[in-house]
């Protein structure tokens, strides 16, 4: 196993989250959420903490319906995706973020109640929950019977 170091981006049209991660110890944490105008974010602020952090791999959350059908925002979540690939050269995957969100606002709830649940902290740690969901996929499938 090697010790990549992990991006994930929680895209929203107003709010794109963000936390980092290590792929030998499976854990990420929140680095923090950049305001964006219809989906898009101040691109230097992004290429400063991509300059900074140098990720092996960014981790794209693709907002789907629960069913698994795409939404408006799926493809959005893709351009920004293919974006950041474009315009910095990073490799990019993108992975299903079905419960992302939901999981991020309990998580802070459980930790510090309704203080605790301001938008961008939501949208980090949506980023989290993202990033260590594509790290157990990434254990599965390198460990299919360890389970």
């Amino acid at each position: 196993m090697t010790n990549r170091t992990m991006m994930a981006f929680d895209f929203g049209t107003r709010s794109i989250g963000v936390a980092i991660g290590q792929e030998v110890t499976c854990t990420a944490r929140p680095l923090t959420a950049f305001k964006a105008q219809e989906g898009i974010p101040d691109w230097q602020q992004v290429d400063k903490l991509l300059q900074e952090w140098q990720p092996d791999v960014i981790v794209v959350g693709l907002p789907l319906n629960m069913d698994g059908s795409e939404q408006p925002l799926t493809a959005r979540a893709r351009k920004f995706a293919s974006r950041l690939h474009g315009r910095f050269g990073f490799e990019v995957v993108l992975h299903d973020e079905r419960l992302s969100t939901v999981e991020a606002r309990a998580g802070l709830f459980e930790r510090g109640g309704y203080r605790a649940l301001n938008k961008g902290r939501i949208d980090a740690g949506s980023a989290v929950v993202i990033l260590e969901s594509w790290f157990e996929q990434l254990l599965a499938v390198r460990h299919p019977h360890s389970r």
